[in-house]
């Protein structure tokens, strides 16, 4: 009897232990979560080793790699790093040229159920000649997936489109999944200082938004990507600050126009009578990989302090006005370039806009209005 009960007992472990195996879904997830390419001598492709690697975003459609002027696209084998279980066509580490057009690339998920097409592309980089450079915001449109809000793309010297602005539109979505895109935070209107021109607004994130201690949105738009995936989670890691710049800047201008809101309220929802709502405009210059190389991004707790910084130009107060009023303020440098590292694309730009300047503590006015239009970083000249 003690013998056939310990059979029992084991046998009906197994089943156990086999339903538990068996309960296990395989993986629906099928990104891509970072392209690399591996070359011999990847000073003649790349400007440096950091754009070897490119960390891709769940968001993302679309994987560009930044090359040489004169790199031979030929014949070029991009790696990747997939989630679990999913699988990729071609296969990842195969050959392709890259010179004409983008190759796209399928990846299926474990079980086999989803897929998700993406467009690889190596976008070779034409050092700037025009010691200027103007953000003109006249290019934007519905974004392309969800058709909820409003994305923005620059117009670079040789015509092409790229993809530098962000905004933390997409997180609005989650909180307030019913708004239409022009109550979204950061919005284009057509009546800018000089055609279109960029309303970023202070909103309420609703009911959501008190559950989670967040009740407001300020409007923003910056250079560099949005990561909704860390949305939630780690709120300030979310905004990945800069863009790749191989000039020095010197200057940083532009048009505003700024309306605080009625009632200022902190991050708890206390109405704080005796304060003001202001506005955040600012530029930050930094290097884009430590010492070894390795890849650096600045997010919305280091964006002002991290010792990567080597210059800031920081409108400070602005005062507020119904009418379209010039800023202009210099960079202050904190440490010399390299000029090496300059040259191959080692330093990044952030310019950020903020309809509240503690927008990112939840703080601020609902109903703060900030415009801007016609940016200009100036920068010294090619020599």
């Amino acid at each position: 009897m003690k013998f056939s009960k310990v059979c029992v007992t084991i046998i009906l472990a197994g089943f156990v232990l086999e339903s538990c195996i068996k309960e296990e879904a395989p993986n629906a997830e099928c990104d891509i979560e970072k392209a690399y390419v591996k070359v011999n001598n990847p000073s003649t492709l790349f400007y440096s080793l950091a754009d070897t690697a490119v960390n891709i975003l769940s968001t993302d459609s679309t994987v560009t790699f930044s090359v040489r002027r004169t790199a031979d696209l030929s014949a070029v084998s991009p790696m990747f790093e997939l989630t679990k279980g999913a699988t990729i066509s071609p296969a990842s580490g195969s050959v392709h040229d890259f010179s004409k057009n983008p190759v796209i690339y399928t990846v299926t998920s474990q079980d086999k159920t989803w897929n998700r097409i993406y467009k690889v592309a190596f976008n070779k980089v034409i050092r700037t000649v025009n010691d200027t450079i103007c953000y003109d915001f006249e290019h934007y449109s519905l974004e392309s997936s969800s058709q909820k809000y409003y994305v923005w793309q620059h117009e670079e010297e040789d015509g092409t489109l790229s993809n530098i602005w962000a905004t933390a539109n997409a997180g609005f979505g989650l909180s307030m999944s019913t708004a239409k895109p022009e109550d979204y935070p950061t919005v284009p209107v057509t009546d800018g200082y000089e055609g279109s021109a960029v309303k970023l607004t202070t909103c309420s994130t609703g009911p959501f938004g008190v559950i989670a201690n967040r009740r407001l949105a300020a409007g923003n738009m910056y250079l560099g990507s949005f990561d909704l995936s860390s949305a939630l989670t780690n709120t300030l890691h979310a905004t990945h600050f800069g863009v790749v710049c191989d000039r020095e800047p010197v200057r940083f201008t532009g048009y505003y126009k700024y309306v605080p809101g009625p009632k200022f309220q902190d991050k708890n929802g206390n109405i704080l009578a005796n304060k003001t709502d202001s506005a955040s405009v600012y530029a930050v210059f930094y290097r884009n990989q430590d010492a070894d190389g390795n890849a650096i991004t600045l997010y919305g707790d280091n964006i002002k302090t991290s010792p990567q910084i080597i210059a800031i130009a920081d409108c400070g107060y602005l005062k507020p006005t119904d009418n379209w009023a010039k800023f202009d303020v210099t960079f202050n440098y904190q440490s010399d370039i390299d000029a090496d590292l300059l040259l191959n694309r080692g330093y990044n730009l952030a310019v950020v806009f903020s309809s509240s300047k503690e927008g990112d503590q939840y703080s601020g006015a609902i109903g703060s209005v900030l415009y801007i239009d016609k940016v200009k970083v100036i920068c010294t000249k090619e020599q």
